[in-house]
């Protein structure tokens, strides 16, 4: 039999015998060929529970024939045993389950399976149970004393109480595993038995294409900065490909969007529904299929292999051109008009004491989308994914922040500001 299976059968059985349900527990270990003793152990434990002590016997003879060390196996033998009025072998039991400790106060079988902790003053105390049975009243005593000496602090008052009874001549009653547990199977092995779907569906988690909703596998590509290029795997028929649109278009799902005539767009997929799902300026976008047109090779030869990203992920023109290296007109947050009017008038700053923006106010936060190489003395250098601190709004293209402890100003494409809680990997 599978393991798997193994585990299935006796996560059953444990779950039968948990509600009261011997006969189904039953059924379930006896379908396991060749059970482990953990499983003959369970056994021997339901058919106690259902009142079979010969049956529980029988049980607990296989449990210690598979694993001669099992102590706990040959306590409850011991105890089963005491019940048949088998004192000898009862006796013989317990000696054996207390060798088995190899004096250790206790054996935890917690890890096997089984809540419950095997005490060798248990043992003994149940030892002396036996020998009370057999008239031995002085042999009782002394294992009793022994187990005074084994027993963990808190137990003295139980011990004294079986000592004032072995000198009265009185009989003690075995102790045994409590009714009601069982080896059980590891937890992590028992959710395991269903499968589980660890994939889930596939999304697109990360892409270079604005607003990327593609669903679906595709095999691994290089994917170059500036550039969406579909796998040839990914084109499924002749649909897909670059195609011209034949007149102008706003899709009405964007305000700013639109879609020039004789515009060249890249058709991902065509719907029965007469819409064409396409990229357009690095965005994706719905156009009717009734539009669109195939592109010859010479409209193709336009622009370079695969979907250039929208242009604002280029850097715009460097500000004021013929300015002074070194040196650039700034529109702080804080100032008023006065302060615009002097910026108009074409006021400097001199970097080398922009190393620090101590003093002056956060207006927000921005997260560098794509990496930016300073490109004069006065730029920002920083790498994506860092956080900006934006100090001013330079003009509508570029903005003046700190990264890292320096100052400068960057094109304002180049991120995306931070919303209020909003998260980011």
């Amino acid at each position: 039999m599978a393991y798997r299976e193994l585990v299935r059968r006796w996560h059953q059985g444990v779950l039968a015998a948990d509600g009261g349900d011997w006969d189904a527990a039953l059924e379930a270990f006896a379908g396991i060929p060749e059970p482990p003793a953990r499983i003959c152990f369970n056994v021997g434990c339901v058919e106690l529970l259902a009142g079979r002590p010969g049956e529980a016997l029988r049980a607990f003879n296989r449990t210690v024939a598979k694993d001669n060390s099992l102590a706990v196996g040959f306590f409850q033998r011991g105890f089963v045993h005491l019940q048949l009025e088998m004192y000898e072998e009862a006796l013989s039991d317990y000696h054996t389950a207390f060798s088995h400790l190899r004096k250790n106060p206790f054996i935890d079988y917690k890890q096997l399976g089984l809540r419950h902790i095997l005490y060798a003053w248990e043992v003994l105390y149940s030892m002396a149970a036996v020998q009370c049975r057999l008239q031995q009243w002085q042999e009782a005593r002394a294992t009793l004393e022994k187990a005074v000496v084994w027993r963990p602090e808190g137990r003295t008052a139980v011990l004294d109480m079986a000592l004032e009874k072995v000198q009265n001549c009185l009989v003690l009653e075995p102790m045994q595993v409590p009714l009601g547990e069982f080896f059980r199977p590891r937890k992590k092995e028992v959710e395991q038995l269903d499968s589980k779907d660890f994939l889930g569906k596939p999304k697109v988690i990360s892409s270079i294409i604005p607003n990327d909703e593609y669903f679906g596998f595709e095999p691994l590509r290089l994917q170059k900065q500036g550039f969406y290029e579909p796998s040839a795997d990914a084109l499924r028929d002749s649909e897909t490909g670059y195609c011209q649109v034949l007149s102008l278009y706003h899709p009405e799902d964007s305000e700013k969007l639109a879609v020039k005539a004789r515009s060249l767009v890249f058709v991902l997929a065509r719907g029965a529904d007469g819409w064409a799902t396409a990229i357009y300026d690095g965005q994706k976008l719905r156009i009717p299929s009734s539009l669109l047109e195939p592109a010859s090779k010479m409209e193709k030869w336009k622009i370079s292999d695969g979907i250039p990203l929208p242009p604002a992920q280029v850097p715009p023109s460097p500000l004021h051109g013929k300015q002074k290296p070194g040196a650039v007109p700034l529109l702080s947050a804080e100032s008023g008009g006065e302060n615009a009017s002097a910026n108009d008038a074409g006021a400097q700053m001199d970097f080398k004491d922009l190393d620090s923006h101590s003093g002056r106010p956060i207006l927000y936060r921005m997260l560098a989308q794509h990496p930016y190489p300073a490109q004069g003395p006065g730029d920002l250098e920083f790498s994506k994914g860092d956080m900006l601190d934006i100090l001013s709004e330079v003009n509508e293209d570029w903005l003046e922040g700190c990264c890292n402890g320096k100052t400068g100003i960057f094109p304002k494409c180049f991120a995306t500001q931070l919303r209020c809680g909003a998260a980011f990997l």
